[in-house]
C-alpha cells in the first residue's frame, strides 16, 4: 500500500464514484478501478460494495479510510518538518465554543512564543463536530468541554470549569443567592445546540434532580445567549469564565442551586493512534503548563 493508492482510495470515497475520482485526479476511469482492485487484493477484503452503479464503503473500507487520512497527513507533516528542522511544521487545532472563545486565544499566544515558525490552523465548533473531525484526521488535537463517545479518542484533562445559572434584571430569581431545585421547575431556559457539551451536562444534571423545565430558545453562540438573558427571554446555563464582565457590571445574576453539580473538566482530545510531531508535543505541554495541578495528578 503506497501513498498513491491511498490518495486514489480517499478521492473515490469523497467523490462517490470512480468516474468522478478519475476527473479529479486527471486519470482514466480504468486506472482508478485498477488501483482500487489492487488495494482490495492486497488487503484481502472488499472495500466498496457496488450496487446499482453506485459505490458504498464496506466496514473494512470505512476502517481503512480512518487510517488513510492519518497516513497522508503524516506524510505531508514529515515533508514539512524535514524541510525545516528548526521548529517548523504545522498543527491543526479544534476547540469547542467556550474554549474557543475564552481559552484558546491565550493558548495560541503562549504557543507562538515557543514555536513561532509553526503554521497553525484553528477551528471552533461544538464538541461532537470536533470529535468527528479528529476521527477523520481533519484535526490533530481538540480542546473540548463535552463528552467524547468514540473509543478511538483519548481524553486528558487540562483545566477545570464551572457552569452557572444566570438570570436577567427583573427575573423572579434576581437577588437570590441560593435556591432549591424546585424553584427551577417550570422556568424557561435558553440552551445550546445539540452536540454542545454545555447542553449535555445541563440536561443530565437537571434530569438527575427531577427538574421539569421549558426551552425558550436554542442558540449556538454564548454572546447571543447572554444578550437573551439580559432581555429576560429566559434563564441560561453558561461557563462562569464567560460572564465575569457581566457580573461586575451587574447585568446578570448568578444563583446557586442546592444539589446541582455543574462542574466539569476541559479536555485535550486526540486519536489514540496519533503520531505526535514536535509541534503537537509542544502544544500539549503548553496546555498542561496552564494547569500544573492536573499534571501532578497524572504523574
Amino acid at each position: 500500500m503506497n501513498t498513491r493508492q491511498i490518495r486514489v482510495f480517499l478521492t473515490v470515497c469523497d467523490s462517490g464514484s470512480m468516474t468522478a475520482a478519475a476527473r479529479i485526479l486527471f486519470m482514466t476511469q480504468p486506472s482508478v478501478s485498477q488501483v482500487i482492485s489492487e488495494l482490495e487484493k492486497e488487503s484481502g477484503v472488499r472495500l466498496f460494495e457496488r450496487l446499482n452503479h453506485r459505490l458504498y464503503l464496506t466496514d473494512a473500507g470505512d476502517r481503512l479510510r480512518l487510517y488513510a487520512n492519518q497516513i497522508l497527513h503524516l506524510s505531508e507533516q514529515a515533508k514539512k518538518e524535514l524541510a525545516d528542522l528548526e521548529g517548523g511544521g504545522s498543527i491543526r487545532i479544534g476547540a469547542s465554543l467556550t474554549i474557543g472563545a475564552y481559552v484558546l486565544p491565550g493558548m495560541i499566544e503562549a504557543y507562538r512564543q515557543k514555536m513561532p515558525k509553526v503554521e497553525i490552523f484553528t477551528l471552533v465548533d461544538n464538541t461532537s463536530v470536533i470529535e468527528e473531525l479528529i476521527l477523520q484526521d481533519q484535526l490533530d488535537l481538540g480542546l473540548v468541554e463535552g463528552p467524547i463517545h468514540s473509543p478511538f479518542i483519548r481524553e486528558d484533562a487540562f483545566n477545570d470549569d464551572e457552569l452557572v445559572i444566570i438570570c436577567g434584571l427583573g427575573h423572579s430569581l434576581w437577588g437570590r443567592t441560593r435556591i432549591e431545585p424546585d424553584d427551577l421547575t417550570g422556568n424557561a431556559f435558553i440552551i445550546r445546540e445539540s452536540g454542545s457539551g454545555t447542553r449535555d451536562i445541563f440536561e443530565k444534571a437537571m434530569s438527575e434532580l427531577g427538574v421539569i423545565w421549558k426551552t425558550a430558545g436554542i442558540y449556538n453562540n454564548i454572546e447571543a445567549i447572554k444578550q437573551a438573558v439580559r432581555g429576560n427571554l429566559g434563564l441560561a446555563v453558561v461557563p462562569k469564565i464567560s460572564i465575569e464582565e457581566e457580573i461586575k457590571l451587574g447585568q446578570v445574576w448568578v444563583t446557586e442551586v442546592r444539589g446541582l453539580n455543574l462542574k466539569r473538566k476541559f479536555n485535550l482530545v486526540y486519536h489514540r493512534q496519533k503520531f505526535f510531531t514536535t509541534a503537537m508535543q509542544t502544544f500539549i505541554q503548553t496546555c498542561k503548563k496552564n494547569s500544573p495541578e492536573l499534571v501532578e495528578e497524572k504523574q
